[in-house]
């Protein structure tokens, strides 16, 4: 079970550190399958809800995950290597097309709008105790949501995308409970799950969103929460159509008990309409990060969601980070006040790069997906021979397993830093360098 790796200590901090151990000096591989827990209370001569809180501690932590009577076993990809660390190093006199980053010269400048925020501050400095949410932004929040057909609920304010995602999962789930994620989907998000303690269970994905039957199996074996990406899928591009919308809202109405996450961080880059999967069930929420249109540094994301899972996540956010700075907040609004982004204008520059770069790919037989937002998505046989090959010939992509949990190999592009002139001769060298993949969905 564990080859000639024991499993020390009495307390139950110790168990947990023992395990930890070996998992982090390779002693423990992923996948080894741990003893039960009162044949290893046997063993340690420790009684068997000890060996139960040391369990409950290494799920929390995302080291391992249970599966019933399956048993508990080391995460496949334990939280301590987050797939961030699977890049590639860019060489110099290559071009950087895997980072994810969104192309700077449409980035607006932030001069005016911290200038602004900075009056408003002079005016009203924040105390403790002030409402966490500027109600300015709350209004435009708000509106932004009503125009998109967001149902009704109160909004927040967390420090971008992934927090905001975190507090809402934490808010109804426990570590072990099943999570349905796209895949590929955003490694960030998967890792996440591990780091909570929860199982991640993959959902297939096409250029509509996630996959009806995928979503109707894993709703019936158990999924506690649904994570859908609204437009501009990391990786794939993909966006809820209105059909796909509706065939999944019928799914998910025969399942009111589950968690509906829907992310919409692709806000303000892409001209596809917003289908939202919220108000279904009893327990939802809508994030949307200013990071893609207004920069990365831009540390902010809006939420929405039902009154029960809000109030959690702001009373949670008052125990720790207590509000995200107003000023931050004031700076967002000057942002959207002044339209320092020109929304349509920017969507289009992403639309057109990225579909001359799908197109040219499909001329060349490779079939590539990207219908919004500014990655594109290859399939490939040989995702590691795919990626050395295109480092040689000066393009640095990012490799599928970045994203992947079951989907097949890939690569994907992001289109924010190439020039519509450079789109052939990276279609060339990505036809070089990929052999065609088979299959209607994106793995």
């Amino acid at each position: 079970m564990l080859g000639e790796y024991r499993i020390t200590g009495r307390r139950a901090s110790d168990i947990a550190a023992s395990v930890e151990a070996g998992v982090g000096s390779g002693a423990l591989a992923p996948g080894a399958l741990l003893p039960p827990m009162r044949e290893l209370a046997g063993v340690l001569g420790v009684n068997p809800n000890t060996v139960a809180a040391a369990y409950r501690t290494l799920r929390e932590r995302g080291v391992i995950e249970t599966d019933g009577r399956r048993g508990s076993r080391v995460r496949g990809r334990p939280a301590s290597a987050p797939r961030d660390e699977l890049r590639v190093a860019v060489p110099p006199g290559a071009r950087d097309v895997a980072s994810g980053n969104p192309d700077v010269r449409l980035l607006p400048a932030l001069d005016a709008a911290l200038a602004g925020a900075a009056r408003r501050y002079a005016q009203a400095p924040t105390l403790y105790g002030d409402d966490p949410v500027v109600p300015e932004l709350e209004r435009l929040a708000r509106a932004d949501f009503d125009a998109d057909g967001v149902p009704a609920g109160p909004v927040g304010v967390t420090s971008g995308a992934l927090d905001g995602i975190e507090r809402v999962l934490a808010a109804h789930l426990r570590p072990g409970d099943a999570v349905a994620i796209e895949d590929p989907g955003w490694g960030s998000v998967l890792d996440l799950a591990a780091a909570l303690g929860l199982r991640v269970v993959p959902v297939a994905v096409d250029d509509d969103g996630p996959v009806v039957s995928a979503v109707e199996r894993v709703l019936a074996e158990g999924a506690r929460a649904l994570l859908v990406t609204a437009r501009a899928q990391n990786p794939t591009g993909a966006a809820v159509s209105a059909g796909r919308a509706a065939e999944l809202r019928a799914v998910l109405a025969r399942h009111p008990e589950v968690l509906v996450v829907d992310d919409d961080h692709g806000h303000a880059i892409v001209d596809l309409p917003l289908h939202s999967l919220g108000g279904v069930t009893r327990h939802w929420a809508l994030v949307r990060s200013t990071a893609k249109a207004y920069g990365p540094d831009l540390r902010l994301a809006v939420l929405t969601g039902d009154a029960v899972t809000l109030d959690r996540v702001r009373g949670r956010q008052r125990l720790g980070q207590g509000w995200v700075s107003r000023l931050l907040q004031y700076t967002v609004v000057e942002l959207w006040t002044a339209e320092a982004v020109d929304r349509t204008a920017v969507a289009r520059s992403y639309a057109e790069r990225r579909d001359a770069l799908v197109a040219a790919l499909r001329e060349r037989g490779v079939p590539a997906y990207g219908r919004s937002g500014m990655n594109v998505w290859v399939p490939v046989a040989d995702e590691t021979g795919a990626v050395t090959r295109l480092l040689a010939a000066g393009w640095a992509v990012a490799p599928g397993s970045r994203f992947r949990v079951e989907s097949g190999p890939g690569v994907r592009i992001t289109v924010s830093a190439v020039r519509p002139g450079e789109v052939p001769g990276l279609a060339a060298a990505v036809a070089a360098s990929v052999r065609r993949t088979p299959g209607g969905r994106l793995d």
